[in-house]
């Protein structure tokens, strides 16, 4: 870090209008500028900056303010490495909002993989290449190569590689037809899903076991272990499962209409289910992504796959109370 130059700037402008201050902090946290206390700002010193903070004076004094700024080789109370960190973070939390995003989509991804035809498909490539555009942004302003967004790089590169795999054509070659299913059927079965459950499969095993069969067991296994499984074991939210993802239907909503649930309050958290599952923005509402939060926190700390699912259905069985 030696050899590093700093620009700092100093304003302060009237209170009123508070629209005078917001526009002067917009600009330059878009310039990727870190406040370091009050209304000091720093950045490094380059040309692009430097004209940048001519033009800020400029602006200052133009809303009867007062503005300046200084090159410098250091600041005396940090060193550069622990000012170009303070440059990390705030890097690291931009990039945050962007890993959020790429989760969504990775979902999106999954739920298609496993037979979510066009509904599901809409907008997946325009709302990836709008989080490639922001995350385009923020690499620029990373001046230090924060590791959080080299991480992020390398996931946005095998995400790509996967929207750009999902056809319209793919889409509209899956089955679309949900056959009707008899609960007399289903009983005392061992119920087989995917590892690490979550949304979808916490809602479905909870409905299982609530309407289909009280007994039900449930296990955990790898999508590439499914062939091995006998007629004993019944397949859900698994690709080429018995119960999974048809036409923009999700597994909850594929069980619900197989067994022709009629129940009003299923009705309404299989909309809940199909907006944090799908997120085509089909159904809306409030509590969805409250119930989201809590679910994720569910996965996060659940000792183990079972653990996770017990907890999740816990959640959709207060849910459903709720409703009724």
């Amino acid at each position: 870090m030696d050899g590093v130059k700093w620009l700092l700037f100093f304003y302060s402008v009237p209170a009123r209008p508070v629209s005078s201050r917001m526009r002067l902090w917009r600009r330059l946290s878009k310039a990727g500028a870190v406040q370091l206390k009050g209304s000091v700002y720093i950045l490094p010193d380059t040309e692009e900056h430097y004209e940048l903070c001519q033009w800020l004076v400029s602006e200052v004094i133009s809303k009867g303010g007062e503005g300046t700024f200084a090159r410098v080789s250091a600041v005396e109370t940090m060193d550069n490495s622990e000012i170009a960190e303070t440059f990390r973070a705030q890097r690291e939390k931009d990039y945050r909002s962007i890993g959020k995003g790429l989760e969504d989509i990775e979902q999106r991804i999954s739920s298609i993989k496993k037979g979510t035809e066009a509904q599901g498909n809409k907008g997946l490539h325009e709302a990836f290449n709008k989080l490639l555009k922001e995350f385009e942004e923020i690499r620029k302003l990373d001046f230090f190569s924060s590791k959080a967004g080299d991480a992020l790089s390398k996931r946005i590169k095998g995400i790509s590689l996967e929207v750009k795999g999902i056809s319209k054509t793919e889409s509209k070659s899956r089955k679309t037809e949900i056959l009707p299913k008899h609960i007399r059927d289903y009983q005392r079965r061992r119920w087989v899903t995917r590892k690490r459950p979550f949304v979808d499969r916490m809602a479905s095993a909870w409905l299982i076991r609530k309407f289909i069969d009280k007994d039900a067991e449930f296990r955990f296994i790898d999508e590439k272990d499914m062939k091995g499984l006998d007629k004993r074991f019944v397949t859900f939210d698994m690709q080429g499962g018995e119960f999974t993802h048809i036409g923009d239907n999700c597994t909850f909503e594929h069980i619900v209409k197989a067994f022709g649930l009629k129940d009003r309050a299923v009705r309404k958290i299989a909309e809940i289910v199909h907006e944090l599952d799908i997120k085509d923005d089909k159904f809306r509402h409030p509590e969805t992504n409250g119930i989201g939060e809590i679910l994720s926190g569910i996965r996060t700390s659940a000792k183990s796959d079972p653990d996770a699912l017990e907890k999740g259905m816990a959640v959709f069985e207060m849910l459903y109370a709720s409703k009724t």
